[in-house]
């Protein structure tokens, strides 16, 4: 796949904090079309790596290129311009108590700085939550919810700018495993829809083998390995046999 062209492209990535080494020559590419897993134990630098790619942390090193455009380069107005092509899918859902289902996904548009009518809104807010299936939720609050369809509400909200990229971290914890292949199913089909370019963020070997083209292992702060699931769970390496028991 190497010929493809590239959504994120990083290179030579290093990140510390104090004498704590997080990064230390890290090495992605994620193709566009593609669902990319990063896998590491807890504490391996995967949401450092995250934050650098959005541009909440600067690296100390290595270059990010994200949709063609080095991140480094860019001032504030580029970055958040280029913020609305990324997608995130936080771990804790991030959905606002206090704000119906429908507020919670009018609330990036208003955000932003497009301008768009009433009736605008309101299709795109229908059309996110046809998509993950809960178009019958839109007057609800959260706490009337699972936690599977908070799950649902948060990347029907990441969904409504239709990014070109959509960074998951850890889609799937805490929900029971019926819930969390519906939710790795739903996660396939969004991205055949939209043809957008993942990077997951997982613990979850079941949602890996189910949702990934490619996994990357994050080790010592490099990419030990990387391939498809079926290739690495066949390694013999010991550092990437506990990954897989």
């Amino acid at each position: 796949m190497s010929n493809t062209e590239a959504a994120i492209l990083i290179e030579n990535l290093y990140k510390g904090f104090g004498s704590n080494q997080v990064l230390k020559g890290f090495n992605l590419r994620l193709n566009k079309g593609e669902n990319l897993a990063v896998l590491g134990k807890s504490g391996s630098g995967k949401s450092v790596l995250i934050k650098c790619i959005i541009g909440l942390m600067q690296p100390d090193e290595g270059e990010i290129t994200v949709l063609g455009e080095s991140i480094r380069s860019l001032n504030q107005d580029e970055m958040d311009h280029l913020r609305v092509k990324i997608g995130f899918l936080f771990q804790s859902n991030a959905l606002y108590d206090s704000m119906t289902v429908r507020e919670n996904l009018e609330f990036p548009l208003r955000r932003h700085w497009m301008e768009i009518s009433d009736k605008e809104t309101n299709d795109l807010v229908m059309e996110s939550l046809e998509n993950v299936g809960l178009a019958h939720t839109v007057d609800l609050m959260p706490v009337e919810l699972s936690g599977g369809m908070r799950k649902r509400i948060a990347l029907a909200r990441t969904l409504i700018l239709k990014p070109e990229i959509i960074l998951y971290d850890e889609p799937t914890t805490g929900l029971d495993p019926i819930t969390s292949k519906e939710i790795s199913d739903l996660m396939n089909a969004l991205q055949k829809k939209y043809n957008t370019s993942s990077i997951i963020i997982s613990h979850d070997m079941n949602c890996i083998q189910r949702t990934a083209d490619r996994m990357i292992l994050l080790v010592d702060g490099i990419a030990y390995a990387e391939g498809e699931f079926d290739t690495l769970k066949a390694s013999t390496d010991p550092v990437i046999l506990p990954y897989f028991e």
